[in-house]
């Protein structure tokens, strides 16, 4: 019987397939479907600091201040108010998760500070979530800040969370890192259970018109999973956090790349946005049908079986495959 189990952060999940944050999350019936259609998980959206430590008119007036005269700058700003659910409901969203399904709920936060925030990582564990997701969105724009200062900001907080909690904890980040093995590591060692790789850099678009920031959200494509695949390949046998591949997770196929890289769970958002819940089970079918095919017996068997591990020297390898690529175009004109 083939056996599709996976263990992500010491969860023990019925196969390789997370519903990560979108809009569906915040019902409840929409997660009861996730787990009939066959999701081993549910990531919940996030909670974020600014929800937290500021009520959002104190907040406005301390991001609005000076800025009459740039009218167009407030644009850059959310509405707190109308963002999904305050802290409180928050951590009411996620009992009655728990309540409604036997799979594993994970909390999120969304944050760059070690302030006292952090106690709301204490509160989603006593709500009764499995694990928690620190989704770290940070850009840095001041020119004085250095990189070594940026990746503290990142340990610190992962630290300060850790000390709260003893669910596992999973850390969401970008790719912009100098050194993504050194950062993986550090991160690892001030106790992140997992890295989930990566967050989409989100990016508004100018309105030239009436010079106005205007938020511009296109859902992902099966082509953005190439950087979390090369990502995940590297890191497989140098650290011993689970990692979770989220962005670009479209197909069976895609889930079974991420596998083969050396990922522990795929986690699908655009593609249930795009085609309904219903598309786990017929993704999760596929998958099954694949490694029949094939001859694979568990996940276990496939994992990292695509991965640099074997490779002596991953950064000649990674060169290697860069000439290939652009050696394999061939001009149309």
């Amino acid at each position: 019987m083939m056996d599709l189990s996976t263990n992500y952060m010491g969860l023990k999940l019925k196969n390789p397939l997370v519903a990560s944050p979108s809009p569906l999350c915040e019902d409840i019936d929409n997660i009861r479907r996730m787990e009939e259609s066959g999701a081993a998980a549910v990531v919940l959206y996030s909670l974020f600091e600014e929800q937290i430590t500021i009520a959002s008119r104190e907040l406005d007036r301390y991001l609005t201040q000076g800025t009459e005269s740039f009218a167009e700058s407030l644009t850059y700003f959310p509405d707190l108010d109308t963002y999904n659910l305050g802290p409180e409901e928050y951590l009411e969203h996620i009992r009655r998760a728990k309540e409604a399904v036997d799979i594993p709920i994970v909390g999120s936060l969304n944050g760059v500070s070690t302030g006292g925030w952090t106690g709301y990582a204490e509160a989603i564990q006593e709500a009764g979530a499995d694990a928690l997701e620190l989704n770290i969105y940070y850009i840095p724009t001041n020119p004085d800040m250095t990189s070594h200062q940026v990746e503290q900001m990142y340990t610190d907080l992962v630290g300060a969370v850790k000390g709260k909690v003893d669910i596992p904890v999973a850390v969401k980040l970008g790719p912009y890192f100098s050194s993504m093995p050194n950062m993986a590591r550090q991160l690892e060692q001030a106790g992140a259970d997992a890295l989930v790789l990566f967050n989409r850099f989100y990016q508004p678009d100018l309105d030239l018109k009436n010079m106005r920031v205007v938020p511009d959200l296109a859902l992902s494509t099966s082509i953005e999973l190439r950087l979390r695949l090369r990502w995940v390949a590297i890191l497989f046998g140098q650290i011993e956090a689970h990692m979770a591949v989220t962005g670009g997770v479209h197909t069976a196929e895609d889930v079974l790349k991420a596998m083969s890289a050396g990922a522990n769970v795929a986690m699908m958002t655009s593609a249930l946005l795009e085609n309904g819940i219903g598309h786990l089970a017929a993704t999760l079918d596929h998958i099954s049908r694949w490694m029949e095919k094939h001859k694979y017996e568990s996940i276990s068997q496939m994992r990292g079986s695509l991965s640099q591990k074997s490779v002596t020297e991953p950064a000649a390898f990674e060169r290697a495959n860069y000439m290939k690529v652009l050696d394999s175009y061939t001009s149309r004109a």
